[in-house]
């Protein structure tokens, strides 16, 4: 347990620590999509998206320094977020793996007058042009507006990570 000691500073938390007391946090499972400049498709699986502004609709997705897609994301003018259901677990398995072809057997549609993919699969889907990239520790966080909304059914149940595990909460 950490505490804060009067007229101190808190203790500082190390990797673990702060690593196991996230695992507390649910968040629901995107996969975040672009293509490279040579038009290659890259995705990964996220959960450092979330919502920033309502005017105008912004998102904010975190992607690290490490992961494979970090050039693709860093360099690209607009990406996808596609949210996941909890009938997904195989799709945010796959797109959590390294060093696999990612999209193989994923039905994967353009954006109209865009090349951003999305997910056919998924329930929704956003896509958004970015608008700012800031650095922040060992990620870096896109900030994408609106540009483009598909709906294709209620996700009647989320997936959810949860203490470092798929789960679907409904």
């Amino acid at each position: 347990m950490v505490s804060t000691q009067s007229g101190g500073s808190p203790p500082a938390l190390d990797r673990g620590e702060f690593r196991e007391a996230m695992s507390f946090l649910a968040t629901p499972l995107t996969i975040v999509t672009a293509r490279d400049t040579e038009g290659r498709p890259w995705g990964f699986t996220a959960t450092s998206v979330t919502s920033v502004s309502l005017e105008p609709p912004l998102v904010l997705v975190g992607i690290s320094h490490t992961s494979s897609c970090f050039r693709a994301l860093s360099e690209a003018a607009e990406f996808s977020v596609n949210v996941l259901g909890g009938d997904q677990r195989d799709l945010a398995q796959t797109f959590a793996t390294s060093g696999t072809d990612r999209f193989s057997g994923v039905h994967v549609t353009d954006w109209p007058n865009s090349t951003v993919p999305y997910l056919s699969e998924v329930g929704v889907a956003f896509r958004c042009v970015v608008t700012s990239r800031m650095p922040a520790g060992d990620h870096t966080l896109l900030i994408g507006e609106l540009a483009g909304l598909r709906r294709r059914q209620v996700v009647a149940s989320p997936l959810v990570w949860y203490q470092r595990d798929f789960r679907t909460p409904i």
